[in-house]
């Protein structure tokens, strides 16, 4: 996939609870300053993904991580996925300071001007069906062997590429961002591709 092909539409599915998965949505965020990008933005779930399992590799017994993807659907169906996108920047960046966890629920739906009622969504299984139909679509594209985030590449001309992550710990800025693009569609979009990996993980620095 060329940049030639024309303007490219980059669907994140993301939980929003998942530090490495925000600093890969900021990165998306960059790229499209410097490449012909839109980005559409969607729920999935880890606790969906991790149902059934006789581990709990999130370490959330009590199921807290239903409630904030839970707002996001909320905010999801009520204004649309642009309006998603602006509450998931505001959940982790509210006010003003750069952070290591998300925020406060109602304080970074005021500051997407949306209603802070939204919140009570969290704790109501209401909008369950919806996180599980919008994690089944991204998850469908590439298997339930990889977490969150789901990217869906498609291209001017309708062609598609799907990639898990990528996962990184330090934001790449600018044309640094750029180039991880273009190297990130090129092994992803190679037929046959299942997997790469970088060195052991460290610690994700705010973004």
């Amino acid at each position: 996939m060329r940049h030639a092909d024309g303007p490219m539409v980059a669907d994140f599915w993301f939980d929003p609870a998942c530090p490495y998965t925000w600093i890969t949505s900021r990165w998306l965020l960059e790229v499209a300053k410097v490449r012909p990008v839109e980005v559409r933005w969607h729920v999935m779930s880890l606790s969906v993904l991790n149902e059934g399992r006789d581990d709990d590799p999130e370490g959330d017994p009590e199921g807290y991580l239903w409630v904030p993807v839970r707002v996001c659907a909320a905010v999801r169906k009520a204004y649309g996925q642009e309006a998603l996108g602006r509450f998931y920047t505001a959940l982790w960046s509210a006010d003003g300071e750069q952070r290591d966890w998300i925020g406060d629920l109602r304080a970074a739906l005021a500051a997407a001007g949306l209603p802070e009622g939204l919140a009570e969504a969290g704790l109501s299984t209401e909008y369950d069906d919806l996180v599980r139909e919008s994690h089944a679509e991204g998850i469908g594209l590439i298997g339930e062997h990889v977490g969150t985030p789901v990217v869906a590449v498609t291209g001017g001309g309708g062609e598609r590429v799907v990639f898990f992550g990528p996962v990184v710990s330090v934001l790449p800025r600018g044309e640094q961002a750029g180039r991880l693009w273009d190297g990130t569609l090129l092994v992803a979009g190679t037929p046959g591709f299942h997997e790469l990996k970088g060195r052991p993980h460290q610690e994700p620095e705010p973004a």
